[in-house]
């Protein structure tokens, strides 16, 4: 039967939401994902809401730029409690844009039609959505692995410009603590060794804040999937308690991604950051 565009009103597929974002279109051969559509809305979205918030700025300000400037302080506030001044002064442009950019993808991937519109045919119950139009953005390993590879890319700039090459391998290999002697040797081998289970601990920070993020969001949207086809006839009613809940879920995740990058940069920056609030008290 022709695919045709449509609204799904009856159950979607028994088989789930698929793990991978699908292929609608193919302009001169660039791939264009429906987990892309939402990423673009997202992105001009924000964009279009910061350029009206700060389109006429004011001394006492309302409405768009109050909410706006409320935002970014609250971020800033947070941040700066968790890696301090000096910190969150040169990385406060990733870890605020990362979070905004998070919650409203998880938020816009709850708003109806999100899985529900695009191509499909009908079936003896109703018509069913096959390839849909829109999907959630951090619902594609792909972003989510984007983001992750982003950050660690910066990471290592930031790590370098604060400590240096070698404040990164004094911090990885040297032992920590007062101690001579032959003790002194072992726990130079023992702080070796440990240097290089963090280097490999560092190089799958990427795969485990892209995997974290992408798992809780697939697996709301499965979630609020199922609950849609449980109970014939209530489909519109059942996911309404855990709209609520995958709301609170895109504001953790949000959150979780944000502080966690945010750790992984204090940690290996924290000397630096010590000596620079001394210098400043």
């Amino acid at each position: 039967m022709t695919s045709i565009l449509a609204l799904s009103l009856s159950e979607p597929a028994k088989h789930g939401l698929s793990q991978k974002a699908l292929e609608i279109a193919a302009p001169f051969g660039f791939p264009i994902t429906n987990s892309m559509i939402v990423t673009w809305i997202v992105a001009a979205a924000l964009i279009l809401f910061a350029q009206l918030a700060t389109r006429h700025l004011t001394d006492v300000p309302g409405g768009a730029q109050n909410f706006l400037e409320w935002l970014i302080e609250g971020i800033y506030g947070l941040l700066e409690s968790v890696i301090g001044r000096h910190l969150v002064e040169r990385t406060f442009w990733f870890f605020a844009t990362v979070f905004l950019f998070i919650l409203a993808a998880n938020w816009l991937g709850l708003l109806p039609g999100v899985g529900t519109i695009g191509w499909g045919h009908q079936t003896p119950d109703g018509f069913r959505v096959e390839r849909p139009l829109l999907r959630g953005a951090n619902a594609d390993l792909n972003l989510t692995l984007a983001m992750a590879l982003v950050f660690f890319a910066c990471w290592i700039v930031w790590a370098l410009r604060e400590v240096g090459v070698r404040g990164v391998a004094h911090e990885l290999f040297a032992p920590k603590g007062e101690t001579s002697g032959p003790l002194r040797v072992l726990m130079v081998a023992v702080f070796f060794a440990a240097g290089l289970l963090e280097i490999v601990s560092i190089l799958f920070r990427p795969v485990s804040l892209s995997f974290r993020l992408y798992g809780n969001v697939f697996a709301g949207e499965n979630m609020l999937e199922t609950m849609a086809t449980i109970v014939p006839g209530l489909g519109w009613l059942l996911p309404i308690p855990f709209y609520f809940m995958e709301l609170m879920v895109g504001l953790v995740q949000a959150l979780v991604f944000m502080l966690l990058t945010a750790v992984f940069t204090l940690l290996i920056c924290q000397h630096q950051e010590a000596g620079s609030a001394a210098a400043h008290g």
